[in-house]
């Protein structure tokens, strides 16, 4: 429910958090009226912000279930925490992968709506995120995928060529990955994840009100945040940022080096680089506080723009060895810090 800092968590697994650093980021940030996440994900930033004055908050992200997700506990968190409830069951996790991904054209269009939400959706689709391995869970990636009308083996694909035809092009084994009766199993490990962790001290009933209390925090914190989905660029304009006043902007783009893949099914590694550039070209906005993260190098070129870089290790903490870093580049307008290592 909460995280080591003692923040509210997002009741689900998220490769690329930043749950770690979130001190941080305030600390850049301070306290401004408006604050923008165009990459939620988990949320962890907006999560882990202390005691907000009760300005305007918007996050967006491009996954729609993400998206969903966000905006039904916002509104019917009990609703989520029925859905989300359930024991992990295999047989379940492929039936509703498959229902799942029947629903995600659907979904994408009643998103436009910025009343719509689908509590079963959201609640299924956290369950599943706790419950499966891998980070293939309603992306289109890993051994069962979608084609278009059902989930299929890879192997029942034909043979495409090398002109495979994204992601239903042929593939070979993939070690742990494999198909057949080698095909992803859902967690099963003795600590569980997220919602699915273990809690042998509250039994079953214990559980569903643990999960109840969990999500009704969330409702409560996301009360009165906007949620949008879509293009990370159409929460970036003036109507959003600046005509709201002194805006802080947390940017957690898929980063442009290494192999980051974000929930959102991997938008392609170009797009750090179009942050990039919107970042130049605003970073000189004083009503603009601006934190864009990457590896270590990723974002240099605003360094020589008067950027600050401030770096740090996943393991916790920051780094003060070599290692593969990660950092944070803070526009001119931030605030600073003087425990922070800024190079």
């Amino acid at each position: 429910m909460m995280t080591q800092s003692g923040a509210l968590a997002a009741p689900f697994p998220y490769f690329g958090g930043k749950s770690k650093i979130v001190k941080l980021v305030w600390e850049l940030l301070g306290d401004p009226p408006n604050y923008v996440e165009p990459f939620a994900g988990s949320a962890a930033v907006l999560l882990g912000r202390p005691a907000p004055l009760g300005g305007t908050e918007t996050i967006n992200d491009m996954n729609g279930f993400l998206a969903n997700f966000w905006r039904a506990v916002s509104r019917d968190a009990g609703a989520v925490a029925r859905h989300a409830d359930w024991p992990v069951n295999e047989t379940d996790l492929f039936a509703r992968h498959s229902w799942l991904m029947r629903q995600g054209d659907g979904l994408k269009t009643g998103l436009h709506d910025p009343e719509f939400y689908d509590a079963k959706i959201a609640g299924w689709w956290c369950w599943g995120m706790c419950a499966s391995i891998g980070g293939s869970w309603c992306s289109g990636r890993g051994p069962w995928i979608w084609d278009g009308e059902k989930i299929v083996d890879r192997r029942q694909l034909p043979h495409l060529g090398d002109r495979g035809l994204g992601i239903n092009r042929q593939l070979p084994h993939l070690g742990d990955r494999g198909l057949g009766i080698n095909r992803q199993l859902p967690h099963l490990g003795g600590r569980g994840r997220g919602i699915n962790r273990q809690l042998p001290h509250l039994g079953d009933r214990g559980r569903g009100e643990y999960i109840a209390e969990w999500f009704a925090l969330l409702q409560a914190r996301l009360r009165n945040v906007r949620v949008a989905h879509g293009d990370w660029g159409r929460v970036m304009g003036e109507s959003v940022t600046t005509k709201m006043g002194i805006t802080g902007i947390f940017l957690d783009p898929p980063y442009q080096s290494g192999a980051m893949q974000y929930a959102s099914g991997g938008m392609g590694q170009n797009i750090a680089l179009a942050v990039e550039r919107w970042c130049a070209e605003n970073g000189a906005n004083q009503k603009l506080r601006i934190l864009v993260c990457g590896h270590e190098n990723d974002h240099d070129a605003l360094s020589d723009m008067g950027w600050s870089r401030h770096v740090w290790a996943r393991g916790g903490g920051y780094a003060k060895k070599r290692a593969r870093l990660e950092a944070i580049w803070a526009s001119p307008a931030c605030l600073g810090a003087d425990e922070m290592l800024s190079v």
